[in-house]
C-alpha cells in the first residue's frame, strides 16, 4: 500500500464500545473518517454510494482531486490491522466501482486517488495513494 500517516491528533467521538456490532462500528468509523477529512478542509461529496456491484464508503474532494475512500474500523488490532483487509480482490471492486461512479457523475473530471482510513481503537491511520 502507499505511504502511511498516522496523525498525532486520536478520533476524538469517544471510544467506540468494545460490543458494537461490527456494521454499527463500520458506521461510527466512517463518520470519523469522514470529519477526519472535513477538518482538513476537504469536502465529503458522497457517503455509502451503491450499486449492484457494491459499495464505496466516501467519496471527498481534497482541491480538484476525487479521493475514494475504503474505511477499516476494528476494536482492537487482535486480529491483525484494521488496514490489512484491504486486498487485491477488494482493490480491484473499488477501482470498478470508482468508474461506476464517474460515469454516473460526469460533471466531476479530474485527478483521482484511492486513499484507506484504518481505525484501530481510538488510533486512525491514514493511507493516502493506498493503491
Amino acid at each position: 500500500m502507499g505511504e502511511r500517516h498516522r496523525p498525532n491528533d486520536a478520533v476524538p467521538a469517544g471510544r467506540p464500545a468494545v460490543r458494537r456490532s461490527n456494521q454499527a462500528l463500520g458506521r461510527w468509523g466512517e463518520l470519523q473518517a469522514a470529519a477526519w477529512y472535513e477538518r482538513r478542509g476537504c469536502v465529503v461529496v458522497d457517503r455509502n454510494w451503491r450499486c449492484d456491484r457494491g459499495e464505496l464508503d466516501l467519496v471527498v474532494l481534497d482541491g480538484e482531486t476525487v479521493v475514494f475512500v475504503e474505511v477499516k474500523a476494528r476494536s482492537t488490532d487482535r486480529f491483525g490491522a484494521a488496514s490489512a483487509a484491504v486486498g487485491e480482490h477488494k482493490q480491484q471492486t473499488l477501482r470498478m466501482l470508482a468508474a461506476r461512479w464517474f460515469a454516473e457523475h460526469p460533471d466531476r473530471r479530474g485527478d483521482m486517488r484511492f486513499d484507506v482510513v484504518a481505525i484501530t481503537g481510538t488510533r486512525l491511520e491514514w493511507i493516502p495513494h493506498a493503491f
